[in-house]
């Protein structure tokens, strides 16, 4: 036999079989279950998979392809320890920002076309898979308040993808054959300070250039402010400038402000009209986070039948009264990789109608070679022409597997004990929370050293510029909290939370450091709040202890 054939052979044993063969077809469930015996042997009650891991990019470097062949066995093995030190984001002392622990249906949805590889880019080659993306978007539709027969939705590469798609459409709707002639018009995208920094990088990517988009003051609540949006939309349009999208922020990534859709939708339609314009500028949700809380739309609060703690009812009412309007917006972005709890990448974006993706729509004598069968080609409007079916697979999944009841429950918990770890720090000296009238599973909070009024402080540093350097030191202070408590995490130690560099900036211009609990596996329990507390004091100790060192 030729050498090659041999190798062929050999290498044939390390795909799935395409006629059903039980041996093989063991093996390839062996070599799965293999795998997973190796990961599940890296567990420990530490929220780290294996122990603390240096990570060497200079070695890495250092990789070539090899000539030889490996076996799946040995592949398998390095792919797990490529996994060592990896934080467990289920796991309840794990409060990293906004990364959930996917279920095992949405892993099961993600993997599956891992196998049998649908491509979204038609209906003729992801057949049923198709359909899954149609059905949650008919579900998710119905959910945030969209007419189901009428709305269109695609999954694309992330939250910025669906920014991506929401702009485009909108510069089509403001100036018109921009994506054919290029833009010829003046355009601004229009978001709240707190927007996520996407924007500004959509803006980039499409030529609508960073220092047109026009961010709006927010409140102390972190919501944009109406009257400003209107003065600044005026302001715009006054100078000839075409509106191409406005963003209403939907759970900002750092403190879960809402902004008020509803005032937005109003004041768009009041300067269509003052200004006669021959477009209406487009409204997007940037809902990537807050989207999951529609299923609390139809929730009786008063009657409360699922027993959440009064303390949580207050908060989920407060972001239902913001999330029940996603349905007066153009289009959405929505993450079920977030708060869907579903594996990366399960992003999708959402339209009111799906008429609006004639205006991105590329003409079938483009693309000569596709589209030959078959009733769904998303493909003649997407940006990307490979999409995979894992996104809307295991967003399917987990719209199943929770149904309202299911999603309200573990969000429900979420905020209770977001709730719980905010009463605990409000409960101490030292610790100052910093959006309290956010509702979300995240909390920012402040920690100062002792003989720091925690009442006063934080006020006066906002609003006081003498303040100016105490809130520097302060800066300083938190970030040295954070550097402690996240070596202690690297070593499977402590608690895993988060920093951001700018929570907000003052009154004066200067960046307000904040630490960061988002709070997002259902296996959270109070004792794991007192641990981000526990974690916060052995870092205070441990300061003392250097400066009096150092004296």
């Amino acid at each position: 036999m030729a050498e090659y054939r041999q190798i062929l052979k050999e290498l044939r044993q390390a795909f799935p079989q395409p006629v059903s063969n039980q041996v093989h077809d063991s093996y390839v469930v062996f070599s799965f279950m293999r795998a997973l015996d190796q990961v599940d042997a890296m567990k420990s009650a530490s929220p780290l998979l294996g122990g603390p891991v240096e990570l060497d990019y200079a070695a890495a470097r250092r990789t070539r392809m090899p000539d030889d062949s490996s076996t799946l066995e040995e592949v398998n093995k390095q792919l797990v320890e490529h996994l060592a030190g990896m934080f467990i984001w289920g796991h309840p002392r794990s409060q990293i920002n906004v990364v959930p622990a996917p279920t095992i249906p949405s892993i099961v949805g993600g993997l599956l076309p891992s196998i049998y590889n649908p491509n979204l880019c038609s209906d003729e080659s992801s057949r049923h898979v198709a359909v899954a993306e149609i059905e949650v978007t008919a579900a998710t539709a119905d959910l945030v308040g969209y007419d189901p027969d009428r709305a269109g939705g695609i999954f694309t590469f992330g939250g910025t993808g669906t920014l991506l798609y929401a702009a485009k459409i909108g510069l089509e709707k403001a100036c018109p054959g921009s994506g054919k002639t290029g833009q010829r018009e003046p355009a601004v995208i229009v978001c709240s300070e707190r927007a996520h920094y996407a924007c500004r990088t959509v803006a980039n990517w499409l030529g609508i250039g960073e220092d047109n988009v026009i961010q709006v003051p927010a409140s102390a609540n972190n919501e944009l402010r109406p009257c400003l949006l209107e003065s600044m939309c005026r302001d715009a349009l006054k100078e000839g400038k075409k509106i191409a999208m406005i963003v209403a922020t939907m759970g900002t990534t750092d403190a879960f402000g809402l902004d008020d859709l509803e005032a937005i939708r109003t004041i768009r339609d009041d300067l269509v009209d003052e200004f006669s314009l021959d477009y209406v500028p487009h409204i997007h949700a940037d809902a990537v986070i807050g989207w999951a809380w529609s299923v609390f739309n139809d929730y009786d609060f008063e009657e409360n039948r699922l027993e959440f703690r009064n303390r949580t009812v207050r908060a989920l009412a407060g972001t239902a009264r913001r999330i029940r309007h996603l349905g007066l917006s153009d289009s959405l972005g929505i993450d079920f990789h977030k708060t869907g709890f579903t594996p990366y990448v399960s992003s999708m974006f959402l339209t009111q109608t799906e008429e609006d993706y004639k205006l991105i729509a590329r003409g079938d004598s483009t693309m000569p070679y596709l589209f030959q069968s078959g009733d769904y080609h998303p493909a003649k409007y997407t940006l990307e022409t490979t999409r995979s079916g894992s996104g809307p697979m295991a967003a399917l999944a987990n719209l199943l597997l929770f149904g309202k009841d299911g999603l309200r429950s573990i969000l429900g918990h979420l905020v209770s004990m977001a709730e719980v770890l905010r009463e605990h720090l409000e409960a101490h000296a030292s610790t100052s929370v910093l959006n309290n009238e956010n509702f979300g599973p995240v909390t920012l909070f402040r920690v100062y050293p002792d003989g720091v009024d925690t009442f006063s402080e934080p006020e006066r540093e906002q609003a006081d510029p003498t303040y100016r350097e105490r809130l520097l030191a302060h800066n300083d202070y938190n970030r040295r909290i954070y550097d402690l408590v996240h070596e202690d995490a690297l070593r499977g130690e402590g608690v895993v939370i988060s920093l951001t560099d700018c929570y907000r900036e003052t009154d004066y211009g200067e960046p307000v450091v904040a630490l960061k609990s988002y709070i997002m596996t259902p296996f959270s329990d109070e004792k794991y709040v007192d641990a981000v507390l526990e974690s916060i004091w052995k870092a205070r100790r441990a300061i003392a202890e250097q400066e009096i060192a150092s004296q």
